[in-house]
């Protein structure tokens, strides 16, 4: 069980003999002695003068070990589970239950200490942090424009009621405002930018999230704001010290988001407009990249957006050991269920072949699904290897679940995004640092988390292998502190009560 403090004198926690690998430091600090007081680091010192010292501590014994900050995930939806629409929960609440109650054990599994949720509201915040065992969580207030992205009608009931409070009625677009369908009527007086960042930052929002995106592919079936629309929002965002991602995956969308002066792109550079053929940078995409250097964006890959799309198409990916220890035995059998394939079902035909479709071989649609998904998948690796090489601003964000896929899960999906970004060509020590002082950074956050440094929150990990030389350092996870409290991983995944 987790090392807890159960006697009535206070006790210290005392980590001796580490390795503290922390961004901030060229070099690891060998034979460190890190102590925690009331959920913070108040010493980093020799384990020689340390062990010197007397009083109440409890002891880790870190020889050999290393200790790092807990990563940060900036782009989650932890209102939404993998695999799951409202349909689907409605008719499975004990599933669903058991899938919410598990997902912050999940993320605290493979190191995620902190959470930033880019679609929320401050009472889902507030029921999250509630919790006993959970990441800490903050969140951006999503600002959508009527009829636009993300459909009303393809996401989940919390998510609409997110959107709609947030919502952002353009100058001069008056009269088209929704009259209501989520609550009280619309007025557009209390939607334009400036009211809307005045409201979110009310609520707590650490951030802002907004959208363009037209459709997928080529086709032009929704609305996308205007300019000035995203201008005026980035302009009072700024004011109120709040950084603005913006939903972007193409490259019309990208050159929108920089002219529009957001700070962080939330996704990869998957999709180049007009020039689908191509999967080595062209010079518009480069273009953009360099653009992106430039002006200091932050850029996030979310190269498992693509990946979980393709996933669910492969016959062993629910075999996987470690699904098992992320995902609770329940809902892994209901996914294996014609019911839980109804996503997949959704998208078979929009990626598979009719003879792949027809022929109902599991092998051969994997195969094609495969083929069909690299183009943008390798477009996206390439646009990241570019930014890595040259210097831009990577932000780790996993976009969990990126959509109804049941091949997104918590936790798990952020270490395999680290493997993809290490796959295109990106060293472990980027890694590293994008998942934790670079996200620290630009939310505001470097005070508190990030870093192993005296006065910081106490959200640390600690590993068997050093991160900065292998991603697979967060699968052998020796503890997980949070706030001060040591956690088990054996405690924390999904079959801790059986076995694989």
């Amino acid at each position: 069980m987790g090392l807890l403090c159960t006697s009535a004198v206070a006790h210290d926690l005392r980590i001796e003999h580490v390795t503290i690998v922390s961004p901030e430091r060229a070099a690891p600090l060998h034979d460190a002695s890190v102590t925690v007081r009331d959920g913070r680091i108040v010493a980093i010192e020799s384990s020689a003068i340390a062990d010197t010292q007397s009083g109440q501590a409890d002891v880790i014994n870190g020889t050999g070990l290393y200790l790092t900050p807990g990563l940060i995930d900036s782009h989650v939806h932890t209102s939404d589970m993998p695999g799951i629409g409202d349909a689907q929960a409605q008719a499975n609440p004990q599933m669903v239950r058991a899938m919410r109650e598990q997902a912050p054990r999940s993320y605290l599994l493979f190191g995620y200490t902190t959470l930033i949720d880019l679609m929320s509201t401050s009472a889902h915040v507030a029921a999250w942090n509630a919790q006993a065992v959970r990441p800490d969580l903050y969140f951006c207030g999503g600002a959508p424009i009527p009829g636009g992205y993300p459909p009303f009608e393809q996401i989940t009931e919390d998510d609409r009621q997110a959107l709609v409070q947030y919502m952002i009625i353009q100058r001069g677009e008056e009269g088209k405002a929704p009259k209501g369908g989520y609550g009280a009527p619309i007025d557009p007086a209390t939607h334009t930018p400036e009211a809307v960042i005045t409201r979110m930052k009310a609520d707590g929002a650490r951030c802002v999230k907004t959208f363009y995106e037209r459709g997928f592919g080529e086709v032009d079936e929704m609305p996308v704001p205007r300019l000035d629309t995203i201008r005026d929002l980035v302009k009072a965002a700024h004011a109120a010290h709040m950084p603005v991602f913006i939903h972007a995956n193409g490259t019309d969308a990208q050159e929108f988001a920089l002219q529009a002066g957001a700070d962080i792109v939330a996704h990869g550079l998957w999709h180049w407009n007009r020039e689908q053929s191509a999967t080595e940078l062209t010079p518009r995409a480069k273009q953009i990249l360099d653009d992106a250097i430039k002006a200091n964006t932050g850029w996030q890959p979310t190269m498992q957006v693509l990946y979980g799309l393709r996933d669910m198409f492969d016959p062993a990916y629910l075999a996987d050991p470690r699904v098992a220890s992320v995902v609770p035995a329940s809902a892994i059998e209901w996914y294996r269920s014609a019911q839980g394939q109804w996503f997949r079902a959704i998208l078979a035909p929009n990626i598979l072949s009719d003879k792949a479709l027809k022929s109902h071989d599991p092998q051969a649609q994997w195969q094609e699904a495969q083929a069909a998904l690299a183009p943008p998948i390798t477009r996206d690796r390439n646009a990241t290897r570019y930014l890595a090489a040259h210097g831009g601003r990577i932000l780790f964000g996993t976009d969990t679940p990126s959509a109804p896929t049941y091949a997104n899960q918590p936790g798990l999906n952020g270490w395999r995004e680290m493997r993809r970004w290490v796959e295109g060509g990106m060293t472990p020590q980027q890694v590293f640092r994008a998942a934790t002082l670079s996200n620290a950074e630009i939310l505001g956050l470097s005070g508190e988390i990030g870093t192993v440094q005296s006065g910081k929150r106490a959200n640390l990990l600690l590993l068997r292998a050093d991160p900065t030389q292998t991603v697979d350092a967060y699968v052998e996870i020796v503890k997980v502190i949070l706030h001060g409290k040591v956690l088990e991983p054996a405690d924390l995944a999904a079959n801790r009560h059986g076995t694989m």
